[in-house]
């Protein structure tokens, strides 16, 4: 970080290699830069041991699937959220600690499975948020259809059918909420990188989402 009065961010990438973590961060690193962001890359947890550090970013960013948190490391990260850093994610970042409970908590959601691989439909549920009004109102997308288990407290964004079990259930895809004085937006979207330039309009919304939750300058 520097001292002029651009905005910082941390991305911090790791854990299972699938989701292709170093290739999102590198994904969200341009695009934060081409906003006038300063950004921070780090590979692996170690740059969560710096709490009071931590809380001088306005956005952080884990690109992070099934890896293990300290109570130490998930405690500097849910406080700095709390104080007011930002928070967004998409896909993994919905699975990234599934041991720590207040980062589930805080991120408002936590994978369970993907019953369905292919073909499903994503709807918009707020067409008159600000996040949601270059998206279409429904569009199609192929890849894992998330099941999670999620924060009734959620600000839906966007929502897909689940036909699961005989029964059709009203799953969360994106969403928003506060925690403390700190914004959170997450996105289920992203299996792969490449789904994002299939669909560069949710790329366009995941960034407009990681804008929205960052702290505002004063």
């Amino acid at each position: 970080m520097n001292g002029n009065m651009s905005q910082n961010a941390l991305i911090f990438y790791g854990g299972w290699s699938g989701h292709s973590p170093d290739v999102i961060a590198r994904r969200f690193a341009d695009s934060l830069t081409g906003n006038d962001y300063d950004v921070e890359l780090c590979e692996g947890l170690d740059c969560l041991d710096e709490a009071e550090r931590l809380a001088e970013f306005d956005l952080i960013i884990p690109c992070v699937t099934m890896a293990e948190l300290s109570a130490e490391r998930e405690s500097a990260l849910t406080q700095a959220i709390h104080n007011g850093t930002g928070l967004a994610g998409t896909h993994g970042a919905g699975d990234a600690f599934r041991g720590a409970l207040n980062y589930c908590h805080m991120m408002g959601g936590q994978f369970v499975s993907h019953p369905h691989v292919g073909d499903y439909t994503v709807r918009v549920t707020q067409a008159e948020h600000a996040l949601t009004a270059d998206l279409p109102q429904q569009f199609n997308y192929n890849s894992e259809q998330y099941y999670l288990h999620v924060d009734p407290g959620n600000d839906v964004l966007l929502a897909t059918d689940y036909h699961y079990e005989g029964k059709t259930i009203n799953m969360p895809v994106a969403w928003t909420k506060n925690w403390g004085i700190g914004k959170v937006f997450y996105c289920a979207l992203g299996h792969k990188p490449e789904e994002y330039d299939e669909h560069l309009h949710v790329w366009n919304f995941i960034v407009d989402g990681a804008l929205w939750a960052a702290r505002k300058p004063v």
